[in-house]
């Protein structure tokens, strides 16, 4: 029996939609909202009806009817830390993603569990969120940063990283539950993960503060000249963060985060072009050479996905530097739809029991 899944994943002046049988695409859309329609509203959360009735308009343009579907999916958002896997929406999740002190802030992509749960209601089916960004199985050990009042944190591309996960270890012919994978997401942020038998169990804050620089990231930073900077009064916190976290990287240095610009900005030979992309790629390695000690070099694959590995020098260089830790599997783009809407999947047969948000 297949099973039809919506799937929906809110972005800042986008929402994409997907519509799945099993395996099979029956669409998938961007749906573009315009930025001064998205700035009436009061804020995040209470667009969600704005967005909802145009996940609807799509459905009816593509003469889908709500009653052939059997659940819908959305984007997790910034819920509270928790283990992968598949979660009902429930009051309890929705009111935590109205609660900006979690974690600072509300992203766009918290409105994922309010559309996909308001859409699910009126159609009476269940609804869920996959692998949100806050995912966190991480050993003991690792949450330890050497200062007290600092917690290393769980912050990462869970949702294409164990959706990737789980195919690599089919292509193996193996269970994810079984093998031991060090997964690199390379997108305007880069997560680079130890995954221990299907457990993230250490990973990089892909969002402010570790690992290597991204197209859009600063990643680590020299702790003393960060102090120094931030206590120069040149800059503000909000725009710290901002430098940090939306315009470092790729962008600070060479004024793109397009990884294909890059490489023609190289293949004219602009030497500093070449000198920057390669020390992100650099990074990136060291911190795969990281996680292969973290999984006592029992390594039995590492994969690379995300729009960067597009590249063929991305995954050249990156190879060259680690093939000596184990076999590489490259699996281009963001597959978040397909992890979505397979998370669902996995529910409805069995394969996965569907979770509790508590």
């Amino acid at each position: 029996m297949k099973y039809r899944v919506l799937a929906v994943n809110p972005g800042s002046t986008s929402t994409k939609i997907a519509l799945f049988d099993d395996t099979e695409p029956v669409f998938i859309e961007t749906l573009r909202h315009d930025a001064k329609k998205i700035a009436k509203f009061k804020g995040i959360i209470e667009q969600y009806g704005f967005r909802k009735e145009l996940v609807l308009n799509a459905l009816t343009k593509h003469e889908i009817d709500l009653s052939s579907i059997e659940v819908v999916v959305g984007r997790g958002g910034l819920v509270r830390s928790i283990s992968s896997g598949t979660y009902l929406i429930n009051d309890k999740m929705l009111n935590d993603l109205k609660d900006p002190s979690l974690w600072g802030r509300i992203h766009a992509s918290n409105l994922g569990a309010f559309i996909a749960k308001s859409i699910a209601d009126e159609a009476g089916i269940p609804s869920f969120i996959v692998d949100p960004v806050t995912v966190d199985e991480f050993d003991d050990i690792a949450r330890i940063s050497g200062c007290p009042e600092i917690e290393r944190k769980s912050l990462l591309h869970a949702l294409n990283l164990r959706y990737c996960g789980i195919s690599v270890a089919a292509k193996m012919n193996r269970e994810f539950s079984n093998v031991n994978l060090i997964g690199v997401h390379m997108g305007g942020g880069i997560s680079v993960a130890a995954i221990r038998k299907g457990k993230i169990i250490d990973v990089n804050n892909a969002v402010l503060g570790m690992g290597p620089f991204s197209p859009q990231r600063a990643g680590a930073l020299p702790i003393g000249d960060l102090l120094g900077l931030a206590f120069s009064g040149k800059y503000s916190h909000k725009e710290l963060v901002n430098m940090f976290t939306k315009t470092g990287g790729l962008i600070a240095y060479l004024g793109t985060d397009h990884g294909g610009d890059v490489i023609k900005m190289i293949k004219k030979g602009d030497k500093k072009a070449k000198l920057v992309f390669d020390a992100m790629l650099y990074q990136i390695s060291k911190e795969i050479g990281a996680c292969a000690t973290v999984l006592k070099g029992k390594v039995n694959g590492i994969f690379l996905t995300g729009g960067l590995v597009y590249n063929d020098y991305v995954v050249e260089v990156l190879k060259e530097r680690t093939s000596f830790i184990a076999k590489t599997f490259v699996i281009p783009g963001e597959k978040e739809m397909e992890a979505l809407t397979q998370g669902g999947v996995r529910v409805l047969k069995g394969i996965e029991a569907a979770k509790e948000y508590k």
